[in-house]
């Protein structure tokens, strides 16, 4: 498949995973209602401007991590927080068990761009990828010069992976 031949538009759902910020705030969902603390679920929105339909802030807890994304109807799911290597950190361990295919190239490349900014640092970032039940989902770190790079990736690829996703030729 060409690049040209991937979908014209795509919705995305943003989910924020952080226990300090649920606990100060709750399960918190709606575009409009993301907080002003969170800067990288903030940063995705900005990104993606109307193509996002829907933000879940959620806990780092596997069920709340995997609700959030099963019940997702859009077609780009971007996670943000989780994806460290402290104990809580499980934003990985949740969702890759879920992946129908990987997009183990998600990771490399982000590791690759990352290196060029925070040099050998790039070797602790887990971020991944994969498709789940048609949508893309990605899974980012929570910081937001993370975040940044991250979407750059996103952003220049996401149709195109969907498209893949659903065999569409």
């Amino acid at each position: 498949m060409h690049r040209h031949e991937a979908v014209e538009s795509y919705t995305a759902r943003v989910i924020t995973v952080s226990t300090s910020r649920f606990e100060k705030y709750g399960r918190i969902e709606g575009v409009e209602n993301i907080p002003e603390d969170d800067g990288s679920g903030r940063l995705i929105a900005e990104v993606l401007g109307e193509r996002v339909k829907s933000y879940v802030l959620v806990p780092d807890d596997a069920a709340e991590i995997r609700k959030a994304v099963v019940e997702s109807e859009e077609d780009v799911v971007i996670i943000t927080g989780g994806t460290g290597l402290n104990p809580g950190d499980i934003t990985v361990e949740a969702i890759e068990p879920l992946f129908e295919k990987r997009l183990d190239g998600f990771g490399e490349i982000f590791r690759i761009e990352s290196y060029k900014e925070i040099g050998y640092s790039a070797i602790l970032s887990r971020a991944t990828a994969g498709i789940i039940d048609g949508k893309a989902v990605f899974c980012l770190p929570g910081s937001k010069n993370a975040v940044r790079l991250g979407m750059e990736i996103v952003v220049s690829i996401a149709k195109h992976v969907i498209s893949h996703a659903r065999g569409i030729r």
